[in-house]
């Protein structure tokens, strides 16, 4: 049975784990993030990696290589993380200290999204023609699509659904983007302002919501209005067979789903309709960035 092992980078904390061939995750160890310099964070990538395998049963010796998912634009042929928001690892070149830290010459990175999308590719799968999209709602929002068994990637910025503006009741020109409306961030501010607390967190309004607390309800009307329509837009442009949801905001929220549902039929033509059945929300959850890494090194897109 062949293994690899999976890296999941965030900017507070990185996962590392062992993936089989087949998708199993056999081991899966955290380590926290240490964003202050490009060499602490190297650092802590090495921390993960050494951490999973000791942790284990397994050694160097049992690993075909390593996939990486890295924030921001990667360069994956060239094994570059290009420039990050959250990292400091500006024209980083990962895969060469990798290689030299580790001893492995099969190395793979990509964008994080890309990793947690070809692991939920593979667990939905879908047919080699069929287009296939996942959506990550968290801190962030982004989409990425496989078509014909391949990344759309565009000139390389394909996919960035949070960049989309959207007609919001707090600003009805339609200059407000996605992100700034509906990720996790944006619910916050959002709530924070309509229920006019000094703080509140994302899972408090949802827990608001959830019991069914009046002044909760047009906050989460607005947000899965917003999302709706960066949906609808995917619907359009894209006409996916399948869409897959991941992120913590609608992986720990499953009742999301339904509403961004019906407000997307509501946009949509009756054509559109066959999108609602195929819409789900990720069964890897929390895990797929790391899995689609451990992926990656046994098959490239």
């Amino acid at each position: 049975m062949k293994k690899a092992i999976g890296i999941d980078i965030g900017g507070t904390k990185i996962a590392a784990g062992i993936i089989t061939e087949s998708g199993e995750l056999l081991k899966r160890e955290d380590v926290k993030s240490d964003p202050s310099d490009r060499e602490n964070m190297f650092a802590r990538v090495i921390d993960a990696v050494e951490q999973v395998l000791e942790k284990s049963s397994f050694s160097l010796a049992d690993i075909e290589g390593i996939g990486v998912g890295v924030p921001g634009k990667v360069d994956c042929e060239n094994g570059i993380a290009i420039f990050q928001n959250n990292l400091p690892w500006k024209q980083f070149p990962i895969t060469a200290r990798l290689r030299e830290q580790f001893g492995l010459e099969q190395i793979s990175i990509d964008n994080d999204v890309y990793m947690a999308a070809f692991a939920e590719w593979k667990a939905a799968q879908v047919k080699q023609n069929e287009t296939f999209v996942y959506v990550t709602i968290s801190t962030g929002i982004s989409c990425s699509i496989i078509q014909n068994g391949s990344f759309f990637r565009g000139a390389g910025f394909a996919g960035e659904l949070g960049l989309i503006p959207v007609l919001s009741k707090a600003d009805n020109k339609g200059n407000n983007r996605l992100e700034k409306v509906a990720a996790g961030p944006a619910i916050e501010k959002l709530a924070e302002k309509e229920l006019q607390v000094e703080k509140i967190s994302t899972k408090e309004v949802f827990a608001g919501y959830a019991n069914g607390t009046c002044e909760y309800l047009p906050i989460i009307e607005e947000v899965t209005d917003n999302l709706a329509q960066g949906l609808y837009t995917i619907s359009c442009l894209l006409d996916p067979h399948k869409m897959v949801f991941g992120g913590s905001v609608i992986v720990n929220n499953p009742f999301l789903l339904k509403l961004m549902k019906e407000k997307l039929k509501s946009y949509q033509l009756p054509e559109q309709h066959h999108i609602l059945g195929q819409m789900s929300i990720s069964t890897l959850k929390q895990d797929n960035g790391v899995v689609g890494a451990g992926l990656r090194v046994f098959e490239r897109l």
